[in-house]
């Protein structure tokens, strides 16, 4: 799939060179655990429908022993913690963690480190240093929203803001990125910010609730999984329908083809592919089979123009997000900068 990317790839420590195989003999008795503390929207599934494929091939060929994936509840830190503790007491050799916050699990990622594990964080990074990150620019992804925005709407106007998960490293990121991408953009005002938890329905509610109080709308920055339910929003409320910017899922894409293709409604779309899971994935089984690796890795967030919409659709599937999977030799490239 073509998509565009924003952001050069770009590697945050100096590596030396890898070979580009890894000797599968190495890591064959080797256990990887993810961690995810969220599962309630389209790109997470498909963040653990990407880990199933990739991590499932690679317990048949012999690479890894397992490759489970273990889901909290109630995405608290606390019971997030709970889980990491639990997974090390089972003698996983590494674990892979999408975090419910940068610091609060620190102490759990301390202990595993302490124990021997391997810990790779990804999405929703931890910051506590002896683990690995693999992190997107989402300051930057935020940001990129208002700089299109300011190109196509040269007198700018009212701006509604619709955020993810509160609490959440990632909403707070892509969040103070588009506050910057206003400031740089005095014609922009944000009159209403919502949370929307990156799921259509949750924000759907969310924007029907506050339009009442809102002036007249030129854009809506969103976060992902909240474009299709704000348009519908804006439709059931009679008002006219302004750029909603889009986040790669397959129902916000499908909308944008049809105004497309009825009025030639234009827009972006951007978002971190779910399939970074399986860059993390390998990740840990490069450290577990002797590599070096740099402690933090950045990989470009993935953006759909008007010119790739319809390339784009084509090959994401139906209620899922548009995505890129890594295979090990992908991952290898990443790790070493080729």
């Amino acid at each position: 799939m073509k998509i565009n990317t924003i952001g050069k790839l770009c590697i945050l420590a100096t590596v030396g060179s890898m070979a580009t195989t890894s000797a599968i003999a190495d890591t064959s008795g080797k256990r990887i655990a993810l961690s995810n503390n969220y599962a309630g929207n389209s790109w997470r599934q498909a963040m653990l429908t990407s880990w199933d494929k990739v991590g499932s091939a690679a317990v048949a060929d012999g690479v890894v022993a397992a490759a489970d994936a273990f889901t909290t509840a109630e995405n608290q830190v606390t019971e997030q913690a709970a889980q990491i503790q639990n997974l090390i007491l089972q003698g996983y050799d590494a674990i892979v963690i999408n975090a419910a916050s940068p610091e609060g699990l620190n102490g759990a990622v301390k202990e595993a480190c302490d124990a021997g594990v391997v810990v790779v964080s990804f999405d929703g990074i931890v910051t506590e240093p002896c683990a690995y990150r693999i992190a997107v620019d989402f300051k930057q992804m935020g940001k990129v929203q208002v700089e299109y925005l300011a190109d196509r709407l040269s007198d700018g106007g009212n701006l509604l803001e619709i955020r993810g998960l509160a609490g959440v490293f990632v909403d707070d990121e892509i969040s103070a990125g588009i506050h910057a991408g206003v400031e740089e953009n005095a014609q922009f005002e944000i009159q209403g910010s919502v949370h929307g938890d990156w799921a259509q329905d949750v924000a759907q509610k969310a924007v029907a609730g506050i339009l009442p109080s809102l002036p007249e709308i030129k854009a809506v920055v969103t976060q992902g999984g909240d474009g299709y339910g704000a348009a519908q929003a804006f439709k059931a409320a009679g008002r006219p329908t302004p750029i909603i910017v889009m986040g790669n899922r397959h129902d916000e894409l499908t909308w944008w083809k049809e105004q497309k293709d009825a009025s030639g409604y234009e827009t972006m779309s951007v978002s971190i592919a779910p399939g970074v899971s399986t860059l993390a994935f390998w990740v840990a089984q490069q450290v577990l089979d002797g590599n070096s690796v740099p402690q933090d890795l950045t990989v470009p967030f993935l953006e759909i123009t008007q010119d790739t919409l319809e390339e784009s659709l084509a090959n994401t599937q139906a209620g899922g997000v548009a995505n890129v999977e890594y295979t090990l030799d992908d991952s290898i490239a990443v790790i070493t900068g080729n």
